[in-house]
Parts: C-alpha cells; sequence; structure tokens
C-alpha cells in the first residue's frame, strides 16, 4: 500500500515512502515496490491500449488545475501519428497557495520517473521533459539524482533493462514565469521562445514540441500511474467518490494552526480538512475559502463548511477543486486588500499577449488600488465587474479567468465590503 510521508491519516497514493532519512533514494524506493511495475512492463510488453484502458477507468483527472479526465487525454494521441512524440511533465508548480508537487519531486522522484515512463510507454513516446519550476532547485537536484539513480540500474535510457526499449527523460529548469505553467506557453518555453501561450488548433496532441505529437501533464497526475497499474482501476476508485477517483494532496494555508499538505481521498468533508490542519489559528471564525488555488472563485464559510473537496461537489458550490491550494480566511480578513493582494499578482504574471488580459489585469489593480486610497466612488464597482466580465473567455490561454474568477466571486459574496469601503473610505472589517 502507498505510503505518504507528510502529515496522512491513512495510506495512499503519491507520496509514498518508508525511510524518513533517505526518502527519495532508490533503495527507499525499491523496498515499497517501485519499479515493480515498469520491469514488469519491460518483462512482458503488454497491449499499451490495455493499459491505457486501465487509466481510464480509474477516473484520473489531471491534478494540475483544469480536471480533464488523464487517459482521455493521452488517448489523444493517435496510434498512426508521427515520430517522435514527447511526453512533457508539468512540474511548473506556480500557482499561489499550492505546494504539493514539490514534495513530489524533492521526497519520491523515482515514483513521478516511473509514471513519466509508463506514460510514455502508453502512448509510443521516446523522450521526456521535466519542466520544473524556476525557484525549485533543490527539487531539480533531487530530480537528476533519482534520474542517475535509475540510469545506473538500466531503468531508463537506451536499451532499457537490455531490451529493445528506450526512453530518454531532461530535466528542465525554468525561469520563474506563472504563464509558463500554461501547456502551450511551456511548449514555447522549451523551444527557446519567451512562455506566450499558442492559438489552438492544432492541439499539442497533433502538432506540440517542435510540431509532433505531445502530451502535458501534471507532476502529480504521472506520480498516480504507477500505484494504479500496480493496485488496478477499481481499487483507485474505490478510494474516491462517484466521479472522482483516487486521492488528491491538499494544501492547506492561511489561517490555520498547523499549515500543511495532506494527501487525503477525494470526497473528504472540508471540515476534516480543516481540523486536520489544526482548525482555525485563533478565536476568530471561518470566513472564507478558495478551495484551488489562488485563481479559483472563493466561496464563503457558510458554502464550504457543509461541502466535500471533489470535483463535482466545488463545481456545484461555484468554484472548483484546481490545484487543491486550500486557502483559508478568518472574520478579521479585508476581502477587498485580500483582492488587491491577489489581482496585483495576476498583473505582474499576465504576458501581455491579449489585450483584454494585459490591459484587464492593469484597470483590475488600478480600481481596487483607487477604493482603498478613498477616491473611488460606487461606479468603479461596476467598472470592475464589467473590466473582468469582458475579459474572460476572450484570451487565448484561461489566463482571462484566472484573473476574472476572483474579482467576480469576491464581488458576488463580499459586495458588502467592497461598498462599505467606497462609501466610508476605510475597511469594515478595519471599522469594526
Amino acid at each position: 500500500m502507498a505510503r505518504s510521508i507528510n502529515q496522512q491519516p491513512m495510506n495512499m497514493v503519491c507520496l509514498r515512502t518508508l525511510d524518513h532519512q533517505h526518502p527519495a533514494s532508490l533503495s527507499t524506493y525499491l523496498k515499497i515496490g517501485g519499479y515493480k511495475v515498469w520491469q514488469k512492463i519491460i518483462k512482458e510488453r503488454p497491449d499499451p491500449k490495455q493499459l491505457l484502458s486501465e487509466v481510464k477507468t480509474s477516473l484520473l483527472k489531471g491534478r494540475g488545475g483544469a480536471g480533464f479526465i488523464a487517459g482521455l487525454k493521452m488517448g489523444f494521441i493517435a496510434p498512426n501519428s508521427q515520430h517522435p512524440r514527447y511526453l512533457i511533465c508539468n512540474s511548473d508548480e506556480g500557482e499561489p497557495g499550492t505546494c504539493k508537487d514539490t514534495l513530489i519531486m524533492r521526497y519520491n522522484p523515482h515514483q513521478l520517473l516511473e509514471g513519466i515512463l509508463i506514460a510514455c510507454y502508453i502512448q509510443g513516446m521516446d523522450v521526456c521533459y521535466n519542466y520544473i519550476r524556476g525557484e525549485y532547485q533543490v527539487q531539480f537536484d533531487a530530480c537528476e539524482l533519482a534520474l542517475q539513480e535509475a540510469h545506473a540500474k538500466g531503468f531508463v535510457g537506451q536499451r532499457i533493462l537490455n531490451s529493445d526499449l528506450s526512453i530518454d527523460v531532461h530535466h528542465l529548469l525554468g525561469a520563474g514565469s506563472y504563464i509558463v505553467g500554461e501547456e502551450s506557453a511551456m511548449l514555447e518555453s522549451i523551444e527557446g521562445r519567451p512562455a506566450k501561450p499558442r492559438s489552438r488548433p492544432p492541439f499539442p496532441a497533433v502538432s506540440g514540441l517542435y510540431g509532433h505529437p505531445t502530451t502535458v501533464n501534471n507532476t502529480e497526475t504521472l506520480a498516480s500511474l504507477p500505484v494504479i497499474l500496480e493496485k488496478g482501476s477499481q481499487w483507485f476508485l474505490d478510494i474516491g467518490c462517484e466521479n472522482s477517483g483516487g486521492s488528491k494532496i491538499f494544501c492547506v494555508s492561511g489561517h490555520v494552526k498547523t499549515p500543511g499538505t495532506f494527501e487525503l481521498p477525494l470526497g473528504v468533508p472540508f471540515k476534516k480538512l480543516l481540523s486536520l490542519a489544526g482548525g482555525m489559528r485563533s478565536t476568530a471564525k471561518l470566513k472564507a475559502v478558495i478551495p484551488g488555488g489562488s485563481s479559483m472563485r472563493v466561496l464563503p464559510a457558510k458554502k464550504i463548511l457543509p461541502l466535500h473537496m471533489d470535483y463535482d461537489s466545488l463545481a456545484k458550490a461555484g468554484s472548483s477543486i484546481g490545484t487543491g491550494g486550500v486557502i483559508v480566511m478568518d472574520e478579521n480578513t479585508c476581502m477587498v486588500k485580500t483582492l488587491a493582494c491577489i489581482s496585483r499578482f495576476y498583473k505582474h504574471e499576465s504576458c501581455g499577449q491579449c489585450t483584454p488580459c494585459r490591459e484587464g489585469t492593469g484597470w483590475v489593480v488600478k480600481i481596487l488600488d483607487k477604493i482603498i486610497s478613498g477616491h473611488a466612488s460606487l461606479a468603479d464597482l461596476e467598472l470592475l465587474r464589467h473590466v473582468v466580465c469582458a475579459a474572460e473567455g476572450r484570451t487565448i490561454c484561461a489566463f482571462g479567468e484566472a484573473f476574472s474568477w476572483p474579482v467576480q466571486s469576491f464581488l458576488d459574496h463580499f459586495y458588502d465590503e467592497f461598498d462599505y469601503f467606497v462609501r466610508h473610505k476605510k475597511s469594515m472589517v478595519e471599522s469594526s
């Protein structure tokens, strides 16, 4: 059974290890059954379609934010498509509130590597680039060491385990860009150009890296593959809930006593997740939660408290599980200033390619700064909403939604605070 390394109440999938002194070593991974699935694949050479079917049946959804079924995405590579074909592991973990992929790379890089190799086999690929966030030097080094160990054992590279199968894996270190996490922007960066998203079609499965068929998967997604194929898709399904198979790594930060990462079954009650993080850090009550990283819609306490943490439940509530970055805010939080902080980030990180995004992010920050400085009118609130509604759905990539959704949801659920700030030129929270 998989074993977690960090604050885990039950045995799960991704962060498994037995040795807390040397969690990332090959010897540790081998002790818990690491590379058994891969060695079996090399020995028996099963039909890739059978393995793909197992991944599809597991209902593993992309853990990077979009939540698209991973098996379906892998199936987009046509069996007769040209070679070479490329796999990209998206380890550019830049979404504020998210700190899960860093742990996989740092403490269990071999499981990620085994997942990469399995994904390459399923899709007929012989090259993978693992694109790692620019600030993750320690994680990059851990992945490099794991790759060297795996090479020495013959698990990766040319003529794997003396077979006729060859798969090369390369680690790349980014330069600290948020937008490079968008899959087509990542392809541009790997090719040596500025990280600006591509217009589609064509989609990466048809024309991706260097014009060849390409699949981009998140770190957590790929790290789940070895255990799914070891234990079976039904095992994975049984861990989660309806339409949300398996476990998810949740990163809980904000106004809690013990912020941390927790790998839990999808469908876990939010109240349980909050209790695992020690509950609220003071006597102040819960006010709001951003459940999936800062680009997801905020939910007030009355909406989030009864919810279960899975894809469908959060979607019905008007938000998304996203990356699993759970940002907790207590009743002393000024929602106007919080939104201003989030919006400054998105203004800074816009690549500037699309006018609605390039100009819209700037207007959002200007309006919010105007409110905070005490020079706004109620008309500015309407202008604020108009700006983001005009940007949503009108940009090449999802960055338009990333900066629009927080603004829309903050206004929807906490409009009274914005109205009060405009009328009284000070925060409602700070006035109470």
